[in-house]
């Protein structure tokens, strides 16, 4: 079975984005990346929003997943690529099907509402959380309306330009 990490970014309060989606608050602070992660995933799923945030805003003149597979979770599917595909399909199914194929790691990298479908599933094995040094007071919260505890074991910690890596798999 294939592993399934969130990988995300939020605000010390919980917050994945501003109140309005945006994510200027990261005031340029940049995770420095973790290789040994990326050379153990092929994989992306993310939602429309964070793929229009990806085109938009962040890397508007270069595909940032160059080399990896990236599923686009979307109302309204597009015409996709070998490297993005676009699907309406319902995201728990998609990582089921992802899960149990061959490959290497599946890369959860937003939004807030795919990552709580798949954590109401159980169907994340790692959670990897840039802490960015920033207190929102108020957004898109992660964790936000999920039923029930989730059991996690920590198994790494890094810092780093003012940013704290979290990161725990799931017990």
């Amino acid at each position: 079975m294939r592993k399934v990490t969130l990988f995300i970014a939020m605000s010390v309060d919980g917050y994945i984005a501003d109140p309005d989606g945006g994510i200027d608050w990261l005031g340029g602070e940049s995770p420095d990346g973790d290789n040994a992660f990326i050379q153990n995933v092929d994989t992306v799923v993310m939602g429309a929003k964070t793929y229009r945030q990806l085109v938009t805003e962040l890397s508007p003149d270069e595909w940032v997943y160059a080399g990896l597979t990236s599923y686009v979770i979307t109302h309204a599917p597009g015409p996709s690529t070998d490297e993005i595909r676009f699907t309406g399909e319902d995201p728990c199914r998609l990582v089921e099907t992802l899960k149990a194929g061959e490959g290497k790691g599946i890369w959860i990298c937003g939004g807030a509402n795919i990552a709580q479908q798949l954590i109401r599933a159980d169907l994340i094995d790692e959670y990897y959380l840039n802490i960015i040094p920033t207190i929102l007071g108020r957004g898109i919260r992660l964790f936000d309306g999920l039923e029930g505890e989730k059991k996690l074991r920590l198994v790494g910690t890094k810092s780093y330009n003012g940013i704290t890596d979290l990161v725990y798999q799931r017990r």
